[in-house]
């Protein structure tokens, strides 16, 4: 499914709106996930009849010991009774281990698949998807709410066929004893449904609740816990501020755990009340009859017996419909996100590239962050409403505020502010190409739109005259490396982060990309060499240390097409130096495409590209554009002229794509 007309309205949703019923479609969705473990489910619910059988064995046993064993004075089957107690729970114990072992087996089993598909469907989610979206949030769906998914399948709906089997069990020993304390015992079962269906419907909402309020709490704590919401809570003297919010939140978490705890306690309060009505009446009907001689003393202590085995399987499936209730909510979250349409997906019939030119070409494109319908959601409450309407032709609350226009067709279409406006150029095969312009011209979104992190609104880009949405995403990613100003390392080995071009690189070929962008010196001079830690998104290194690694990273991949911002206003000389030497050797028998801040890169381009305000302005070599005295001839004269070379346009644009436009 790709963008557009595959995404779905935003809502704003309502905490106290009525949450929809239990549907049989979420309950066959949630049962295909057991599939897999079909043969373990199944013998573990051969172990659940097992159990419930021998259970069942002890009121007939001491039944027996007081009618007969005692009654009768009977010494050889007091003792044969004494060990059928004791065997009793050892057999079901036996059993019981082997039943919990298949249970955590499926249970853990669930979680490991839910947790793959989850994390796969976010891998291939747009870059869109990820501005709009909290990490904190992502991470309470991808743990918390996958967590919660299991107990549906392993607890719930092994609880509600234990408790079945048991229950009927019951009955029918219960009704071979005397069927008339068995009527009296099922006539009070009504009463236990009742109080279920609002408890049912009450703990499922603050249960979805307290899920929304985990998942704020989580998204504030990664987001002041890593190194760069950490530096800036310190810089800023937020500490006891942002202590603050988080204790505000940790606080509504325990409100409503509370909230939970105490209903819950009502709910098996009165169930337990109704199981005391029911036994009384049991032991007052059974004692007349004892009296009146159409009892044993051993049956009507039997029949005790069972009644708590007949009214906790009641309990307890009456107490199952508010358990599915409240885990299939961790479902249908998990649900929500893997429901997410992709906006950048792979065409049917995807080509690969072969005998790779390196041609770019623009044809008339346009782009705008604020796409109709393309705007990922922030994963709140709000993001389970996405499959209520289509967006096809429907407005985003993001241009809320934008004026529309008529399209032609008696449609309101909705004007929107572009990033990119009807731009067309080609770079042909080994060129290079600057991107040059004032801030916020729209440089930094041709250089997402070309290796597809986005998809243009309008118009085409194509790689040797191959449409990019006709080319299969494996092959355009070894197709195009990018070097971006904001250099993200993982925390781990310089030799881990290297190898995420190239996993199967030998460390000569490490070296040699490190040689090319003026690391290796560096990284040997350190006490463990490439084995060396960065640190969270390696900021063990400078900046200029993070950048030459980037460009070995591409190096070591070997693009034909190669994407890079040259800022380096940011960095002393010495490492400016270093990395501009290493850019120039990489963009070597490259297709490169760069935002250029740099006279000298300026000067050695094929091809200058104008930008100003999302449109293509001018375009031509460093003298035809001076000739036409436009736009580039201003920035010339104003910006480029004195630098000779040197670091220029400290264009460090803010971190939020949206500002970007």
């Amino acid at each position: 499914m790709g963008g557009g007309s595959g995404w779905h309205s935003l809502m704003h949703d309502d905490p106290g709106a009525e949450t929809p019923p239990i549907s049989l479609g979420i309950l066959r969705r949630v049962a295909r996930y057991g599939r897999p473990y079909f043969w373990r489910i199944l013998a573990m619910l051969a172990c659940v009849l097992v159990v419930t059988s021998v259970g069942l064995i002890p009121p007939l046993l001491m039944r027996d010991l007081i009618d007969n064993a005692i009654g009768k004075g009977d010494a050889t089957r007091l003792n044969w009774l004494a060990l059928g107690m004791v065997a009793v729970p050892v057999v079901n114990g036996l059993i019981g281990v082997f039943q919990r072992y298949l249970g955590a087996t499926v249970g853990e089993g669930v979680i490991c698949d839910l947790r793959q598909q989850v994390f796969r469907h976010l891998q291939s989610m747009s870059l869109r998807f990820f501005t709009h979206t909290r990490t904190g949030e992502l991470m309470s769906r991808l743990n918390n709410d996958v967590v919660g998914s299991q107990q549906a399948i392993t607890g719930t709906a092994v609880t509600l066929i234990s408790n079945v089997v048991a229950l009927i069990a019951t009955l029918m020993v219960m009704i071979s004893l005397d069927w008339r304390l068995t009527l009296v015992s099922i006539l009070v079962l009504p009463l236990f449904i009742l109080p279920a269906r609002r408890v049912a419907r009450v703990l499922r909402e603050i249960v979805r609740e307290q899920m929304n309020l985990n998942a704020r709490m989580n998204a504030l704590a990664n987001e002041t816990l890593n190194v760069s919401g950490a530096l800036l809570v310190k810089l800023f003297g937020r500490a006891n501020t942002e202590a603050q919010r988080y204790g505000e939140r940790a606080r509504s978490v325990r409100d409503i755990g509370i909230r939970q705890s105490v209903i819950g306690r009502w709910f098996f309060l009165g169930l337990s009340l109704i199981s005391a009505v029911g036994t009384a009446l049991v032991f007052w009907l059974g004692g007349h009859l004892a009296l009146s001689g159409e009892f044993t003393i051993g049956t009507i202590v039997a029949f005790g017996a069972y009644l708590g085995q007949l009214y906790g399987p009641v309990s307890a499936l009456t107490n199952a419909r508010v358990e599915l209730a409240t885990a299939l909510v961790s479902f249908e979250r998990v649900f929500e996100v893997l429901d997410l349409p992709r906006e950048i997906d792979e065409s049917q019939g995807a080509v690969h590239l072969r005998d790779l030119r390196g041609e770019v070409s623009l044809d008339d494109v346009n782009f705008t962050y604020g796409e109709a319908g393309a705007v990922a959601p922030a994963l709140l409450k709000e993001v389970r409403r996405w499959r209520q309407a289509e967006v096809v032709g429907t407005l985003t609350g993001e241009m809320a505020n934008e004026r529309t226009r008529d399209d032609g067709n008696g449609r309101q279409a909705r004007r929107q502010r572009l990033a990119v406006r009807n731009v067309s150029f080609t770079v042909r095969p080994g060129q290079l190409a600057a991107l040059v312009g004032p801030s916020g011209a729209g440089k930094t979104t041709i250089t997402y739109l070309i290796p597809r992190l986005y998809d243009p609104t309008a118009g085409r880009i194509l790689i040797d005259g191959v449409d990019l949405r006709q080319i299969a995403l494996d092959s355009l990613a070894e197709t195009i490396g990018m070097v971006t100003q904001e250099t993200f390392l993982f925390h781990d080995s310089i030799r881990a982060n290297l190898l995420y071009a190239r996993a199967g690189a030998t460390q000569e070929q490490l070296e040699a990309a490190c040689r090319v962008a003026n690391i290796h010196d560096f990284i040997a001079g350190l006490p463990d060499g490439y084995d060396t830690i960065v640190g969270e998104r390696g900021y063990r290194l400078s900046g200029g240390e993070k950048q030459r690694l980037a460009i070995a990273r591409v190096v070591l991949k070997d693009p034909r097409i190669l994407i890079l911002d040259e800022a380096t206003s940011h960095l002393d000389s010495r490492s400016e130096a270093l990395i501009q030497d290493a850019l120039e050797r990489v963009m070597r028998g490259r297709t490169s495409i760069v935002i250029a801040h740099r006279l000298s890169t300026v000067l050695r381009a094929d091809i200058i590209l104008v930008m100003d305000g999302g449109r293509l302005v001018e375009s031509g070599t460093h003298a035809e554009l001076l000739d036409q005295g436009g736009l580039y001839a201003h920035l010339y004269e104003t910006q480029f002229r004195h630098l000779k070379g040197s670091a220029i346009l400290p264009d460090r644009r803010p971190t939020e794509v949206g500002d970007r436009r």
